[in-house]
């Protein structure tokens, strides 16, 4: 099968590598139809993510058939239309027990990390009772490709985290794929204001179009004093969801007294925390890996029209142009992508 391997820092190669087999009863061999790229993805080329070895296929989200199960699968049988969620879960260890999935003993985030990932014609899932979940007939399996990931992680880190409540203020830093899942989701808690800030302004007039009651282009001006004045003492939840210093700093800089800064973007390297400042605050802070305990919930709500995440798709292509699809998801303040699908059908 061909699949998107990693060869180290800044290396990748579409290249042809031995198909996957079931090695454990536990087991669900998938043949991927629907994959995407995350902004993760692209840290770990960066070299950000060093558990992450040259060899290992990347990927953590998708859409498939099940080709093959373990003897120990109950819940799938071969054919099963599947959505493969980004953590794998034995639903057994003391973690899963707290419903902290992200950090299952045998499991957690492994996709695409630790064991070969979702950027193939096939993968391999682990617990798969636990780690994947029946496709509702007539769904839009591109839409549903959007919660192996990002809007479970945009919820739960984000808004959840965040407490977002009736009536706040909420900033969002960063209107990538992440930023957007929490823009959308936000929404489920009624915020008075949802504030989008980011440095491109296709992206800002897309977070309009997604639910944003005002954006602030933080390149062109200053963001902090634009929020500052028209708020009373800044905001209710700030989360940040790019991943740099300056951004985190942002929201340190944003958040009201007894507010919370959700942070959601995964960061390669320190943060200036301002805690001589924030403490007499009263401020949350609150980081975080995606558990997606929300994931039922939110398939519910796309099936019901509620939320409507293929809006976020800007580009698709086929496997055989998968790294075409790399090349515009790196550029996508040029090519105006927010979310990219690659189909194998």
């Amino acid at each position: 099968m061909n699949a998107m391997v990693y060869g180290g820092p800044g290396q990748k190669e579409w290249k042809s590598v031995p198909v996957p087999g079931i090695t454990k009863p536990t087991d669900a061999i998938i043949r991927i139809t629907k994959t995407t790229i995350c902004g993760t993805d692209l840290h770990i080329l960066k070299g950000d993510v060093p558990a992450v070895t040259p060899g290992r296929i990347l990927g953590h989200e998708g859409v498939g058939i099940v080709e093959e199960v373990g003897e120990a699968v109950s819940n799938f049988k071969k054919g099963d239309r599947v959505l493969i969620s980004c953590i794998t879960s034995c639903g057994k260890c003391e973690y899963c027990k707290k419903q902290m999935y992200s950090h299952c003993e045998d499991g957690g985030w492994i996709l695409g990390h630790l064991i070969d990932g979702t950027q193939a014609e096939y993968v391999r899932i682990p617990h798969a009772d636990n780690s994947l979940y029946p496709v509702p007939q007539g769904s839009d399996e591109e839409a549903l490709v959007m919660l192996s990931d990002i809007l479970p992680t945009g919820y739960e880190i984000g808004v959840l985290y965040g407490a977002v409540q009736p009536g706040d203020t909420v900033v969002i830093v960063g209107a990538g794929p992440v930023g957007m899942a929490a823009l959308l989701t936000a929404q489920f808690h009624s915020p008075a204001r949802l504030i989008m800030v980011d440095v491109d302004d296709a992206r800002l007039d897309m977070a309009l179009k997604f639910g944003a009651t005002e954006v602030v282009n933080s390149s062109k001006v200053d963001a902090v004093k634009t929020i500052m004045d028209t708020t009373k003492d800044g905001v209710d939840v700030a989360i940040e969801a790019v991943g740099i210093p300056a951004t985190f700093d942002l929201c340190q800089n944003l958040v009201r007294p007894g507010g919370h800064v959700a942070n959601v973007g995964v960061h390669g390297t320190s943060v200036d925390l301002q805690i001589q400042k924030l403490w007499i605050q009263n401020i949350t802070i609150t980081t975080g890996l995606v558990n997606t305990n929300t994931t039922p919930m939110l398939l519910k709500t796309v099936g019901s029209g509620k939320l409507q995440p293929a809006e976020m798709i800007t580009h698709r292509f086929n496997f055989d142009q998968f790294m075409q699809a790399y090349e515009v998801f790196g550029n996508a303040g040029k090519e105006k992508a927010l979310k990219v699908i690659i189909a194998q059908e």
